[in-house]
């Protein structure tokens, strides 16, 4: 093998950042967060003063995607945040950790599929 392909020791290619495997939805049907208006993410999952996201606004609806996806450490903080088809519709765009993005895709192809188009 390649020196340049070599992965670390003891890293996990489903990481969403060191030391943090990335939470994955067994079934995208079971997301069932908020699509619209105004929210407050926990301070577990964003440590910002305002932690509050309008969702009407494209911008800060993936930005709360992003966030939710890196950070979750349960199951229930996904089917609390995230909807499974606005997941879908953003898929492509979203801006994630490798680990992340491999995790995700991995267990749902048609999420590859959908950033492939």
């Amino acid at each position: 093998m390649d020196a340049r392909q070599a992965k670390p020791p003891g890293r996990d290619p489903y990481e969403a950042r060191p030391g943090r495997r990335a939470v994955v939805a067994p079934d995208l049907a079971t997301l069932r967060g908020p699509t619209t208006g105004v929210i407050e993410l926990p301070h577990r999952l964003f440590w910002y003063p305002d932690r509050r996201f309008d969702l009407d606004d494209p911008a800060y609806l993936e930005w709360m995607y992003r966030i939710v996806l890196r950070e979750a450490a349960t199951l229930e903080e996904l089917r609390t945040w995230l909807h499974g088809p606005t997941l879908v519709r953003l898929w492509p765009d979203l801006y994630l950790p490798r680990g992340v993005r491999q995790a995700w895709e991995d267990r749902h192809p048609t999420l590859r599929t959908r950033a492939a188009a």
